[in-house]
């Protein structure tokens, strides 16, 4: 059987990367309809061996589809369409923020928690680009040893903002190798030659909206609404790939091999197997659709502390490949 897809936000970073992820997958498709704002409507992109246009989300947009997915930036323009293609009759697989953290929308990481699409949802939420790789790790040490508390900071490429991201970090590159003034719009600091500890706006107590999404949702996908978990968000100089340094406190002690087997059964790309030296970098997992992780080890003070480094490919398992396993999982019920 093959399905009516259609694809809101297909020009963009994480559109265009859901597009091809779906040709390499094979998911079943029987039609394609790329749909955007006005902006962006009339823009043609090959697809299958096909050009299609691009258009635009207006009145019957939606009609006839059973699966959206919606790779917008922000939330107001999710607020705005989920609603009319669940109308119309399709399942929304929405990647942004705009329904995450709503009790009514289940929060999806299929390796993790495909159990909750068995309620035949109308929308279903596709987490955050850092929460993805962390929750795939924390999951299988949890079920190996509990959770009790967990630190982490993030290392997140300038892809994570989206092609303009892309444009400022290649334009800040070429001007510092010039000598020229490093460019700044996109982020609050100049990214080339340098590193921000801010990754979007600054709320509650400090910790940006980067932050609280990747503390709120990872109790939310992990059904562990009092978990003691901190972050800190870092923009680096790197096109894509994110990477988290992982501090975890469990409730009875594991040893490093004990974790090391536990995520490696649980599909995640374990490296340091054998060779500390073996961690993966975002050079490394550029392509990948799993977490990779490496320098697994004790916590010199605690034996039931345990620090890892976790790599994934922000625009393909962090966003573009976990929205189509969604589908992948909705279409086998």
């Amino acid at each position: 059987m093959a399905w009516r897809i259609g694809v809101v936000g297909a020009t963009g970073a994480v559109g265009q990367t859901l597009l091809a992820v779906l040709a390499e997958r094979k998911f079943p498709v029987s039609e394609l309809r790329l749909l955007a704002t006005q902006r962006s409507a009339g823009t043609e992109v090959v697809w299958g061996g096909e050009r299609l246009r691009v258009q635009p989300t207006g009145p019957g947009a939606f009609d006839g589809l059973e699966i959206c997915f919606l790779a917008v930036p922000g939330a107001r323009v999710s607020r705005e369409l989920a609603p009319l293609a669940v109308q119309a009759g399709a399942v929304v697989i929405d990647k942004g923020s705009a329904f995450r953290l709503d009790p009514g929308v289940p929060l999806v990481v299929p390796e993790v928690n495909a159990g909750l699409l068995r309620s035949g949802p109308g929308i279903v939420a596709s987490p955050n680009c850092t929460t993805i790789p962390l929750v795939l790790c924390l999951d299988p040490l949890r079920r190996l040893a509990g959770l009790r508390r967990v630190v982490v900071s993030t290392y997140q490429s300038a892809s994570g903002a989206g092609h303009s991201g892309l444009e400022e970090l290649a334009a800040g590159v070429q001007a510092a190798a010039a000598g020229r003034p490093v460019p700044r719009h996109v982020f609050p600091r100049p990214l080339a030659q340098n590193v921000v500890p801010q990754c979007d706006a600054f709320g509650e107590s400090g910790y940006t909206a980067e932050e609280w999404k990747l503390i709120r949702e990872t109790r939310k996908i992990l059904a562990m609404p009092d978990l003691r978990l901190t972050a800190t968000a870092v923009r680096v100089p790197v096109p894509v790939g994110h990477g988290e340094s992982v501090a975890v406190e469990t409730e009875r002690p594991c040893t490093p091999g004990e974790a090391r087997a536990v995520l490696a059964a649980a599909g995640v790309r374990v490296h340091d197997l054998e060779d500390p030296t073996g961690y993966p970098t975002p050079a490394d997992v550029a392509g990948s659709d799993v977490a990779h992780v490496g320098r697994v080890r004790q916590d010199l003070g605690d034996p039931s502390g345990l620090h890892f480094w976790v790599v994934g490919d922000n625009l393909r398992k962090g966003a573009a490949t976990n929205a189509a396993q969604i589908a992948e999982a909705l279409i086998r019920l």
